[in-house]
């Protein structure tokens, strides 16, 4: 891996592998490591696959909302798994951007 400080990320996919895909969820282990897109392509890749993965979790998430509220969904347990997954994916990211920014304002404010 090219970037050093992307290791303790990379650990959350061994997290998302310990927990078994429930089935229709959308959900796949390969998905859960943004870290992994940055094999070649830096940070901007990993940043990249990070989003397109939150929007897959969210539009999943989304996907099987709907069915539970229609009766179309079997398995509650399902859409419940799908909804807490996009949460903090979501919040994982926020906390990235955040991190980011402050860092962008530390660069701003040293003097040359």
């Amino acid at each position: 891996m090219p970037i050093d400080a992307l290791g303790p990320i990379s650990g959350l996919g061994a997290l998302g592998r310990a927990v078994q895909p429930v089935q229709g969820t959308g959900y796949s282990d390969g998905a859960v490591s943004a870290a992994g897109a940055a094999s070649g392509g830096g940070f901007a890749t990993a940043l990249t696959g990070a989003l397109d993965n939150l929007q897959q979790l969210q539009s999943t998430s989304r996907e099987l909302a709907v069915s539970a509220v229609t009766g179309n969904l079997d398995d509650i347990h399902a859409a419940t798994l799908a909804s807490s997954r996009a949460q903090i994916t979501l919040e994982l990211v926020a906390a990235v951007r955040n991190k980011g920014v402050d860092a962008f304002n530390e660069i701003m404010r040293m003097q040359a």
